[in-house]
């Protein structure tokens, strides 16, 4: 009986690192210690001119135009945000949407230009992000977007707890 519990106890604490979350986020990020490469600020510099575009740049290289400040809440990279998005290349191509009903997320698992450029608005705020590719997905393709993809966000910050 005591071999048998034993097994039972040892398999339970071998499995058990199989069912833990992925990596916490981390709720100390410095939204300046990742900068974007200066060639990648000049490409989204380039398309920001060319559309006759006024867009603040942040020290990490990420631009950004906020269209409703907000009156609520401040997001951190350890919370949950509850937004309406929609995210499209620069030539218009709209690659995902979620205009209707708000999704959630945590804030620290999402891609550095969201963890930079939600804590810019609060709760009931509106931003439209202009990202470098190393802020985005960078050197990967995701879907349909390609690899070095400079990306755009509408973003509205529903809620955050």
């Amino acid at each position: 009986m005591k071999k048998n519990l034993l097994s039972i106890l040892l398999m339970a604490v071998i499995f058990s690192g199989c069912f833990k979350d992925p990596q916490p986020p981390d709720c100390n990020f410095d939204a300046c210690a990742i900068v974007a490469p200066a060639a990648e600020i000049q490409q989204v510099q380039a398309y920001l001119t060319n559309n006759n575009i006024t867009a603040v740049q942040h020290c990490s290289g990420l631009f950004y135009e906020i269209e409703l400040a907000g009156t609520g809440k401040v997001a951190t990279p350890c919370s949950m945000v509850a937004v309406k998005y929609e995210g499209k290349l620069t030539n218009g191509d709209v690659f995902e949407s979620q205009t209707t009903d708000a999704v959630a997320f945590n804030l620290g698992s999402l891609i550095t230009s969201w963890k930079v450029g939600l804590p810019l608005i609060k709760e009931g705020g509106k931003i439209k992000l202009y990202i470098p590719p190393s802020l985005g997905y960078g050197s990967q393709a995701n879907g349909p977007i390609p690899a070095n993809s400079v990306l755009i966000f509408e973003i509205e910050l529903v809620a955050v707890q």
